[in-house]
């Protein structure tokens, strides 16, 4: 990984081209290039997944009406910007099983590693969508992974993944996980609705039931997300734990910012590569796009109203519960899935707190290991005082 550096974000935001180095424009440069292709790839599957929908609306036209009343619901929801309203916490403790994870999670965190389970308690938020989300029995089984030191709980890392990215293992060495757990923190890998193991049979792939119930769907999916988190952070509390940070990537640090909104137990936020408005990302995402601007055609899709519905699961129509000093956003200059002009509005949202930037893409953290460095020193400071 070549050794070219990142900074924090000066008053005015990201760096424009001409503050950048000649190695940085050309590492910005290649990685944007890389990622198109990706995009592509990843957009194809998205795709996919919407054919569903597509086909639904050319058979069922009563399935557009009752899409365009989803969207009125979750308009309506998103105009109060309440998220005790929008996001009701689970009424119950969850009852949690666990079981030692395989020998190798083990090797590499060097500790004690669990995979912990759980019956979701999350009911639909739209009443037209409860029989449907009810029938999604693998979905509604949660999932993690939890870190933990012999000696008691710890301050703990929460990490959600990205789309498609449920892996634990990938997620751990991605993210360094194993230097954080040596550090001093216990470390909990959450798994997102239809991700994993919570991926319902028959699904072509990890995340594929996220958007294949439409819109509806895709709010039920961040809906339950919130909620789910919320569980776990109900049982990380009562074995103990009084400090959590919380950092996601790309739909993950979307979700993390979301809840950071949510939720008051977290201490720290650190979204990295976050999406904040996923309907102006797949507006680029060639097919998906395609596939979109058909759907919303066949459904004659009111476009202020889903504009008004997305606001919904939108961190930015939310303030934040988390103090502005302890909230850091992470940006890769060269990302073209979650582009850094959408890291750069949730920076303006929230009160331009910290903001790191990298040169590279969505995928290709070039010198990772600098802004590492700079989550350890933003957490530091409050997670071991």
């Amino acid at each position: 990984m070549p050794d070219v550096e990142g900074a924090d974000a000066t008053a005015r935001g990201l760096p424009r081209r001409a503050d950048l180095t000649w190695q940085q424009k050309l590492i910005v440069d290649s990685s944007a290039v890389a990622d198109l292709g990706l995009r592509t790839a990843l957009a194809s599957v998205v795709g996919a997944a919407m054919l569903p929908r597509l086909a639904g609306s050319v058979r069922r036209p009563d399935s557009v009406q009752a899409e365009h009343d989803a969207m009125r619901f979750y308009a309506e929801l998103a105009a109060t910007k309440d998220p005790e309203i929008s996001f009701p916490a689970p009424a119950e403790l969850p009852r949690v099983t666990s079981r030692p994870a395989n020998p190798v999670a083990e090797w590499i965190a060097h500790g004690q590693v669990e995979n912990i389970a759980f019956q979701s308690s999350f009911d639909a938020v739209y009443p037209g969508m409860h029989e449907k989300r009810r029938g999604y029995t693998r979905n509604n089984v949660v999932h993690a992974q939890h870190w933990k030191h012999d000696d008691g709980p710890h301050p703990t890392l929460c990490l959600i993944h990205g789309f498609m990215g449920s892996a634990y293992l990938f997620n751990g060495l991605f993210f360094s996980l194993p230097w954080f757990f040596r550090s001093g923190y216990d470390v909990l890998l959450y798994t997102l609705p239809f991700h994993g193991r919570r991926a319902e049979k028959n699904s072509p792939y990890s995340g594929y039931g996220f958007f294949m119930d439409g819109f509806a769907g895709m709010a039920e999916s961040m809906a339950q997300a919130v909620h789910d988190f919320r569980s776990v952070l109900d049982y990380l509390e009562h074995t103990g734990v009084d400090r959590i940070a919380l950092t996601g990537m790309s739909l993950g640090g979307y979700t993390s910012s979301l809840i950071a909104a949510v939720d008051d137990r977290v201490q720290a936020v650190i979204p990295n590569v976050p999406v904040v408005t996923p309907d102006r990302t797949i507006d680029e995402w060639f097919p998906a796009s395609l596939l979109v601007k058909l759907a919303d055609r066949l459904s004659h899709t009111d476009k202020d109203l889903a504009a008004e519905a997305i606001k919904y699961h939108s961190p930015l129509n939310y303030a934040p519960l988390v103090p502005k000093d302890r909230r850091l956003i992470i940006a890769g200059l060269g990302d073209r899935l979650a582009p850094p002009q959408q890291a750069e509005l949730l920076w303006e949202h929230w009160d331009r707190c910290a903001f790191h930037w990298f040169p590279g893409n969505h995928i290709l953290h070039v010198s990772q290991p600098d802004y590492l460095r700079r989550m350890t020193r933003f957490m530091g400071e409050f997670m071991f005082s």
